[in-house]
C-alpha cells in the first residue's frame, strides 16, 4: 500500500462489539440465543471454544472519514487494540460456528442434542458395573483391590 494502514481503513472494529457469553448447554440456553438471533445486526459465534454474542453497531465517535473523533481520549480497549488484530489487515477469523439468524442455530443444536443422545445410548449399553448398579460408564470405582467403595453420608435433611 505504501502508506500508512490507517489511511485504508474502513473502522470495521468501530462498526461492532463481541462480548463472551456463556455456553449453551441446555435447550433453554438455545433457545435464548435464538432470541438474540431475532434482532436485526446480531450474530453469535465460537471461538477457541468461546461462545460470543456479537452486536453490528456503530461507534458513536468514528468520523465520516473513518477516523476516530476522541483518539486521544479513546478507551484503554481501543488503545489495546494493534494493527496485527486489525480487522481490515487480519482476513478471515477462522470461527468454529458463525450464527446469523436462529434457523441457523436451531438446526445446529438439533444436531447437538441428537449426537448427546447417541452417546448416552451407546453409554447405556454397557455392562453395570456389580458393586455400582447404575454405574455404566467406566470400572467400578474401588478403593482398594476388589473392594467396594463405600457410600458418602452427606448429612442432609430429607
Amino acid at each position: 500500500m505504501g502508506s500508512v494502514l490507517c489511511e485504508h481503513c474502513t473502522a470495521v472494529c468501530c462498526r461492532y462489539i463481541a462480548l463472551p457469553i456463556d455456553k449453551p448447554r441446555t435447550r433453554r440456553d438455545f433457545d435464548d440465543l435464538r432470541w438474540y438471533l431475532m434482532h436485526e445486526n446480531v450474530s453469535i459465534f465460537v471461538e477457541d471454544g468461546d461462545w460470543y454474542v456479537q452486536f453490528f453497531t456503530r461507534c458513536k465517535n468514528l468520523q465520516a472519514d473513518n477516523r476516530c473523533g476522541i483518539y486521544a481520549t479513546r478507551p484503554e480497549i481501543c488503545r489495546e487494540y494493534k494493527a496485527g488484530d486489525c480487522d481490515y489487515c487480519g482476513g478471515d477469523y477462522g470461527y468454529e460456528h458463525w450464527f446469523t439468524d436462529s434457523e441457523q442455530l436451531e438446526t445446529y443444536a438439533r444436531q447437538r442434542f441428537a449426537q448427546r443422545a447417541a452417546r448416552q445410548a451407546r453409554a447405556s449399553d454397557k455392562p453395570a458395573c456389580p458393586c455400582h448398579p447404575r454405574r455404566r460408564v467406566g470400572r467400578p470405582i474401588h478403593t482398594r483391590r476388589g473392594a467396594p467403595s463405600k457410600p458418602v453420608q452427606l448429612g442432609l435433611p430429607r
